[in-house]
């Protein structure tokens, strides 16, 4: 009963997130690792490309956590461990991309183009006014007999 209740809780926990890093990648400098860490989670795995590299399970994941150790252990700063990875991989390696230069215009295509297409939206609707709408014209005596005829059978129904 109790290796019943023990799968049943198994199968219904929510799956956690699984870290790759490997026991041989792991640093003996507990203050090391934690950077090496956090610096991770800001890195984009080549193969898998929305995960990060502290995540994947892909042998450039596994080269790039390991460079990154590397460049910590020799005495580099975060950012020289960021520009060196960009240098070697591009801006692509940043899970999130910086803002200058050509990523500029990434980051503000979306909301200019988001204001673009309501000052479209705002000026279509101000051309279109009802009450710049010419009044319809009044049935002709012929059309409004007709109409009469034509309502006088449905109001027997």
């Amino acid at each position: 009963m109790k290796r019943l209740v023990v799968l049943v809780w198994l199968a219904l926990m929510p799956p956690l997130p699984a870290l790759a890093v490997q026991p041989d990648e792991v640093l003996e400098n507990p203050a090391l690792e934690a950077r090496a860490r956090e610096l991770s989670k800001g890195l984009r795995c080549l193969v898998c490309r929305n995960e990060n590299i502290d995540e994947s399970n892909a042998d450039l994941a596994r080269d790039l956590r390991i460079a990154v150790r590397e460049r910590l252990v020799a005495g580099d700063s975060d950012e020289e461990v960021i520009d060196y990875l960009v240098t070697r991989y591009g801006e692509y390696v940043l899970l999130k991309p910086t803002f200058r230069g050509a990523n500029l215009v990434l980051w503000l295509a979306g909301p200019v183009m988001v204001l673009g297409g309501g000052l479209i939206a705002v000026s279509y609707l101000r051309r279109r006014r009802p009450e710049d709408a010419a009044p319809p014209e009044a049935l002709s005596p012929e059309e409004q007999a007709r109409l009469d005829a034509l309502m006088g059978d449905n109001r027997r129904l």
